[in-house]
């Protein structure tokens, strides 16, 4: 049996080149890597004062945290990336167009490498609590694309980390799906079905050593809800129980999903403290700290998901109750947790915020303006086109009033009007389901729309090209030109103004 070396820095670096593709374990920093970034920092720095270039192609499931999208990003040691990201500094990198950044559904991403698409897996540097001699790597706070990066990788590192309790295992569910053409059917049928194994595999032969670390995962605590989200989340509220006095949703429920975020935290507290609303389960990519609270009052019965991202206080409340909680909770890799069949098959309520909204029902959720990058189209997709509700939330203003989240015709189009079927605002909720795009125009601006840009938004639509979908696309290139002029814009009836005329 195999026993693995545990390398210094020296011998680490030296396992890596300029040019090389790293695959890295975490999802939205929960099981993120952190000893061996900060070792690629450092020596990309070094290289840097030596006059040698040292850039490397980076995999994730999704964010990494701060270890490798804000430090390896700050020692300008990234020259690719891939599925998603979430920090500060690569996200000015990847708009200024120093790093190439290829923003995906997270759903194919296992896919997507194992058919060699992005080229070799050069080294997979994954965190873990345990490997054993035969090759069993047992996971710590997420799976994400973990298994993946284990079998497609040349080489392997194992950071094991001691900060993470090794019942962890105890939440995963590690299966592997075979290529295509003939897969046989995910025989998921609810969201706490378990059909694989509490670890992963590789081939010992190709991990190369252990780093040993002992951090907490970096993970931030949501803001408190406040009016705008509480009234959002009472929209909600009152949609869903008259969807379930309809008969449109069971007496049982139907699992929910929710996408990270402030807003989303907010609604799902507040469906967990309604008292007509009965306990459901989930079955989401990311499992937050309102939902630990849920399972503790009894409110949800259970989730699958694809990573603990919550706060280190209640990871440590989740590790030291494991006999309750390894009942209530599923980790998958995300290639499970957002795949398409499932989530139609279990009948999912998506919950997903949006950066903006257009008149006819189209969602941004991953671009400022049509051209800067914020994170990425994460998950929202596979489950806005896939689950039997698709519903998205944002507050109607941003910058204290200044622009409007409801616009003409969105300059991004992450998911579109034939996925979206409910729209929700602080102002109220439209419901687009049955209604043609004027209907839809009409619904919107009058439901989820700020009252200040309502009469703007009617005015545009009073004057644009009759079609199918009417549009002034001479008066959207304007809009647009004018808030990257003057960074605002207030409305006016009859178009756009700028700030201060």
């Amino acid at each position: 049996m195999k026993k693995y070396p545990v390398l210094t820095k020296e011998e680490m670096v030296s396992l890596v080149k300029d040019g090389d593709t790293l695959a890295f374990s975490g999802f939205a920093a929960a099981g993120a890597v952190k000893a061996v970034p900060a070792m690629l920092a450092e020596h990309a720095r070094e290289e840097q004062a030596r006059g040698r270039k040292f850039r490397l192609r980076v995999l994730s499931g999704a964010s990494c945290g701060k270890y490798v999208d804000n430090d390896m990003a700050e020692a300008n040691a990234i020259a690719w990336r891939a599925p998603y990201q979430s920090g500060k500094v690569l996200r000015d990198q990847i708009n200024r167009q120093e790093v190439e950044y290829v923003d995906m559904h997270l759903s194919h991403v296992a896919q997507t490498v194992s058919a060699g698409f992005f080229g070799k897996v050069n080294l997979a540097v994954v965190e873990a609590t345990e490997i054993t001699p035969d090759g069993r790597v047992y996971l710590t706070a997420s799976v994400g694309a973990s298994p993946t990066w284990l079998a497609c990788a040349q080489k392997v590192i194992i950071e094991i980390n001691r900060q993470h309790s090794p019942r962890l295992r105890e939440l995963h569910d590690i299966f592997i799906m075979p290529p295509p053409p003939r897969r046989n059917p995910i025989n998921v049928q609810m969201p706490l079905t378990k059909i694989g194994w509490p670890y992963a595999q590789v081939n010992p032969r190709k991990v190369v050593g252990i780093v040993e670390n002992d951090e907490p995962d970096q993970v931030a605590a949501f803001s408190q809800a406040d009016e705008v989200s509480q009234r959002i989340a009472g929209h909600v509220i009152e949609f869903l129980l008259n969807e379930k006095a309809a008969g449109r949703i069971p007496g049982e429920f139907f699992p929910l999903q929710a996408g990270v975020g402030n807003t989303a935290n907010a609604v799902l507290a507040g469906l967990g403290s309604h008292p007509d609303i009965p306990p459901f389960y989930m079955y989401s990519e990311v499992f937050q700290d309102s939902m630990l609270d849920l399972i503790d009052k009894g409110k949800l019965l259970g989730a699958s998901a694809t990573s603990l991202t919550i706060v280190p206080e209640k990871l440590k409340k989740l590790e030291e109750n494991m006999d309750f909680y390894n009942q209530r909770i599923v980790l998958r890799p995300q290639e499970i947790s957002n795949h398409p069949g499932i989530i139609r098959r279990l009948g999912v309520i998506a919950l997903n915020t949006a950066l903006e909204m257009d008149i006819y029902g189209n969602v941004n959720s991953s671009h400022i303006m049509g051209t800067h990058i914020m994170n990425g189209v994460g998950g929202s997709g596979e489950f806005t086109r896939n689950s039997h509700l698709s519903i998205f939330m944002t507050p109607s203003v941003a910058k204290g009033g200044k622009i409007s989240t409801v616009v003409p015709m969105v300059p991004h189009l992450d998911n579109c009007e034939h996925s979206v079927q409910i729209l929700v605002t602080e102002q109220g909720l439209a419901d687009l389901r049955g209604l043609g795009p004027l209907e839809r125009a009409e619904k919107i601006i009058s439901t989820c729309a700020h009252p200040d840009y309502r009469a703007y938004l009617r005015d545009y639509l009073d004057r644009s090209v009759c079609g199918h979908i009417c549009h002034d696309l001479e008066s959207c290139f304007d809009l647009y030109r004018n808030f990257q002029t003057f960074g605002t814009m207030l409305p006016k009836a009859g178009g756009i103004r700028q700030a201060g005329n």
